[in-house]
């Protein structure tokens, strides 16, 4: 899988960051942001040089295939093997026993720089850190305070709050759904921010109670979580669940409603029955965490990626544009501008969205 970024960030115009990134290539927005950076362009996409150097990748359980997350990283790695004198090795955990025993291979083996693909990697990780110090360590969506471990955050929220905006905006029943892997606090802020947009979009837009697979590889899961949905009377329903949330797309498409996709651009999975994908560019935290590392300027500590950057953001809804329409486009936009602006502060958890509701029923 290759990633083009230029065209993904260069026509950026408008303020809200709706992002395309898919696991083969990147598209151009369907609402572009002057804010977002243009990351191939900071970064020096041709012409790129540093040291030789060896990173290992421990993915999380779903795999390589999830067309989510794990498959947004694998995009990262196999671009800066092509612009940086790396060598790559990874391998696919099967649970979560794995972690520890991948994780210490990857550094016994020689590798200069090891990704943990995954909040459920935080524990394993925070154990076999300090015991190679001389090795560093890149881990997505978790805090690991280690002088040798970056940790690559993002705000989901905000990009949620967006697929919850165009969701209400959207709905013909008045009733979306949302489909969550492991019930825990990282997964929580895509669901709080989700209710947030769709009901800052529109106050009468029902939002039925969310449904948890329980783990992130059952597709079958996914299927069953989403129909129980559909069948109350949800017309969208947003996944963020891993390669369980393929289940998501498929009934969307069985049932004739809409998914949201998630991480990567899911638009392609399920032509037309995905609305659009809240993107993470996990892609592009691990191209610069193995950019500064080949280039001796690697640090430690947490790496930010939110929407002002183009961090977080809506993919191009190639199949779905003209069924949302310019007028609900321009909507999102407006919003958009507003919490890179800080005029909306996005909730990440449900104390915060509980809080977020009361302030807008007032």
């Amino acid at each position: 899988m290759s990633i083009r970024l230029t065209s993904w960030f260069g026509t950026m115009v408008a303020a809200a960051a709706v992002v395309g990134c898919a696991g083969n290539n990147t598209t151009n927005s369907a609402i572009d942001n002057p804010a977002a950076r243009d990351f191939t362009n900071s970064q020096g996409r041709s012409g790129a040089t540093g040291k030789k150097i060896l990173v290992g990748v421990v993915f999380d359980s779903g795999g390589l295939g999830d067309k989510s997350f794990n498959d947004s990283a694998w995009a990262g790695i196999q671009r800066s093997v092509k612009e940086f004198a790396i060598t790559e090795k990874h391998i696919e955990s099967k649970n979560e026993k794995d972690f520890e025993t991948n994780l210490t291979a990857m550094a016994d083996a020689g590798c200069d720089l090891v990704f943990a693909i995954g909040i459920t990697q935080q524990k394993a990780l925070e154990t076999v850190a300090p015991k190679y110090p001389n090795v560093k360590f890149a881990i997505v969506d978790a805090n690991v305070t280690a002088p040798n471990v970056r940790s690559l955050l993002f705000t989901e929220q905000e990009g949620s709050f967006l697929a919850g905006y165009l969701a209400a905006l959207t709905t013909k029943t008045k009733k979306v759904g949302f489909v969550g892997g492991m019930e825990i606090p990282l997964i929580k802020k895509f669901q709080a921010g989700y209710e947030a947009g769709v009901k800052t979009a529109d106050p009468s837009v029902e939002v039925l109670p969310a449904k948890y697979t329980g783990n992130w590889d059952s597709q079958d899961k996914g299927k069953v979580a989403a129909n129980i949905l559909y069948s109350s009377g949800a017309d969208i329903v947003y996944h963020a669940a891993g390669r369980a949330g393929l289940g998501v797309i498929a009934a969307a498409k069985e049932q004739g409603k809409f998914a949201i996709g998630v991480d990567s651009d899911q638009d392609e999975v399920a032509k037309g029955s995905v609305l659009t994908s809240m993107i993470k560019r996990v892609d592009e935290a691990v191209y610069q965490t193995i950019k500064d590392t080949s280039t001796g300027k690697f640090t430690a500590g947490n790496k930010l990626y939110d929407l002002k950057i183009g961090g977080v953001g809506l993919s191009e809804m190639k199949y779905t544009k003209d069924k949302v329409g310019k007028e609900n486009l321009d909507k999102i936009a407006q919003v958009s501008a507003k919490i890179v602006k800080g005029e909306i502060k996005v909730p990440a958890n449900p104390d915060e969205l509980a809080k977020y509701l009361d302030k807008i029923a007032k």
